[in-house]
């Protein structure tokens, strides 16, 4: 697996997680909601500065979106 897909599904499973949809991830991190589901489908490679702005809206720190989950 790729890393952006890694991150990609680290995202959507710890969003899910939260009971987030989409958009109300997108609003918390001020970003577009069409962005982040690029995001989590791997179609779209996050910054640095976007990946901490996810962490920031999942409250997380940013090294837990590159973590290997079961």
């Amino acid at each position: 697996m790729k890393l952006r897909e890694k991150v990609g599904l680290n995202i959507r499973n710890l969003r899910n997680f939260r009971g987030l949809s989409q958009e109300q991830l997108a609003l918390a991190a001020d970003l577009d909601r069409s962005y982040i589901s690029e995001i989590e489908l791997a179609k779209n490679s996050a910054s640095i500065d976007v990946l901490e702005r996810i962490a920031d809206a999942l409250d997380i720190a940013p090294k837990e979106l590159f973590n290997e989950r079961g």
